[in-house]
């Protein structure tokens, strides 16, 4: 990456003060500028809601938010749930699922707990919830810190899919690991899953805004705003394909069925058919403030180009492989993230495996870095920095002279 290299989302879009480096959207992402305004201004409206048009700001603002997410994700407007978060779409898909006694849920090992509760809760109907290990070595829960890091080699797709057996009804997994970072292939578990006619139900939040997913073959997709599509908490989408929306059970909401919103209609005429498209499992009323937000954070990030904020990702991600591979202590994590890297294997996030020296050896490190304005952030034996398009070449060479400080520790 040449010096001219331009980052596709501008600094100017956001309030970054230059002391900090944030990288951790992984946990929560920076809000435009743009995006803190659309919410102010919606909240005048909310002070003088006189001033409120019920189909402009309670119908069409939702209804833009679904447009703009559809295309962040290349899918169709009408296939898009608006939800509060993740947990709440994964909930919606496992409440809704025409579950039997003795089916089961299949899972990967290790999956971020939005991505594991709603599924462990189908228990007490009788449904099974299994864990499968991705690779050699890979250990979760309490044996977390015991677990090797992923390595290209590994093949996570093909454990999943020899583990489906015929009690199996649906497969859940992350796009993006909240942890080690793998990034899954959906088009392969996808069409896998199909074969053995089982949906495929995919966490897209660690990879939402700064990766494309592959929904070709795919049942449903959740993703929260609050990472890596820069808004703030409590609104997120649930992207269903047509026909896996039809087998789930409407979430029975007033705006769910035909006319919910027409008035001239008596409002206790029950007579009235479910809507077909992605309103049809929306939780109830909008949230129009975080509406207004995500709308523009959306719009910001269809303006840059998703595809081009993960080209820029990858540039800063293998320049700071480079950097690490000078660094004694971190040469072998740069061998094996590279690896990932260049099978198509990781995210925004470069999750450094603490590779023997303990959870407290990394905590160490995290604290050293916040100290120098580095804000990233530990999970389960790994250190995560993860990029996105407003972060700048400088930016990486502050994180090398942070973790090159950090090699004696």
């Amino acid at each position: 990456m040449g010096p001219s290299m331009i980052s596709p989302l501008s600094p100017t879009h956001f309030d970054l003060d230059p002391s900090i480096l944030w990288i951790m959207h992984c946990g929560e992402g920076p809000v435009p500028l743009a995006s803190a305004r659309a919410i102010a201004g919606f909240l005048k409206k909310e002070l003088h809601p006189w001033e409120m048009d019920f189909q402009e700001d309670f119908l069409g603002l939702p209804a833009k938010v679904r447009a703009e997410a559809a295309r962040l994700i290349g899918a169709d407007a009408g296939d898009i749930s608006l939800t509060m978060n993740t947990s709440t779409g994964l909930e919606i898909v496992a409440q809704g699922f025409p579950w039997k006694a003795g089916d089961e849920v299949l899972l990967p090992l290790g999956e971020f707990p939005s991505n594991a509760w709603p599924w462990k809760s189908l228990e007490a109907r009788s449904v099974g919830f299994r864990e499968v290990p991705l690779w050699d070595g890979h250990h979760a829960g309490a044996e977390a810190l015991e677990s090797t890091a992923p390595a290209a080699s590994d093949d996570p797709e093909g454990r999943i899919l020899a583990a489906v057996t015929e009690r199996t009804r649906l497969v859940a997994v992350s796009w993006v690991r909240f942890q080690d970072g793998l990034k899954l292939d959906l088009a392969r578990l996808g069409v896998g899953c199909a074969t053995r006619g089982v949906p495929l139900v995919v966490d897209g939040i660690q990879g939402a805004g700064t990766h494309i997913p592959d929904l070709r073959h795919i049942a449903a997709f959740a993703s929260g705003g609050h990472k890596g599509l820069l808004t703030p908490q409590g609104i997120g989408f649930l992207w269903t394909s047509p026909s896996f929306r039809q087998v789930l059970v409407p979430s029975g909401t007033w705006l769910s069925v035909e006319d919910g919103s027409n008035f001239r209609r008596p409002s206790t005429d029950l007579q009235r058919g479910w809507l077909k498209d992605g309103r049809r499992l929306e939780p109830g009323g909008y949230p129009g403030l975080a509406c207004a937000g995500f709308l523009e954070s959306l719009r910001l990030l269809n303006a840059a180009g998703v595809g081009a904020i993960s080209a820029h990702v990858r540039a800063l991600q293998l320049n700071l492989l480079d950097g690490l591979d000078v660094l004694p202590a971190w040469k072998d994590e740069a061998l094996r993230l590279r690896g990932l890297l260049y099978a198509d294997r990781l995210g925004a996030i470069l999750s450094l495996h603490h590779q023997g020296k303990g959870g407290d050896f990394l905590m160490d490190l995290l604290q050293a870095g916040i100290r120098q304005g580095i804000h990233a952030s530990v999970r389960e034996g790994y250190l995560r920095i993860a990029l996105h398009g407003f972060h700048k070449e400088a930016d990486v060479g502050r994180i090398l002279e942070w973790l090159a400080a950090g090699q004696a520790r």
